[in-house]
């Protein structure tokens, strides 16, 4: 077992245990992997990424809500309830699987839109003219 190397996208888990030894290269030994400590670290910092991501949607949002159009908070909105009703459905049933398809289809659609418009309102902003010029 001296001589095994474990990839992070590899088999790391081959005897079952949760640990795997590693092995630096010209570091030498560094000691067990724990997989579970790992698994947890990226979890929160993707939870803190995701708190972000949240806060800037958040502010965008407000700023289209003052002073732009409510179009892609009415996309969102569809886009929200599209995946309610996607998540709800039965996909052990057969006879459900071709609307599902389309509602998948559709909600991927009208997320690539939202997509689109709110790199161009990140982009050019949402100010409104002046009312004198």
């Amino acid at each position: 077992m001296a001589t095994d190397s474990f990839e992070m996208n590899g088999d790391a888990d081959r005897n079952g245990e949760a640990e795997v030894a590693l092995r630096g290269q010209g570091r030498g030994l560094q000691g067990p992997l724990n997989m579970n400590h790992y698994a947890n670290k990226k979890s929160a910092a993707e939870s803190m990424l995701d708190v972000a991501l949240l806060m800037a949607n958040a502010s965008q949002l407000k700023a289209v809500m003052e002073q732009g159009p409510a179009s892609p908070l009415i996309l969102q909105i569809i886009v929200g309830v599209l995946l309610i009703f996607i998540v709800k459905w039965n996909l052990n049933d057969a006879s459900m699987h071709f609307k599902l398809n389309i509602l998948e289809n559709t909600t991927t659609a009208f997320v690539f839109i939202i997509v689109v418009v709110n790199v161009f309102i990140t982009a050019f902003g949402v100010q409104r003219p002046n009312p004198s010029s």
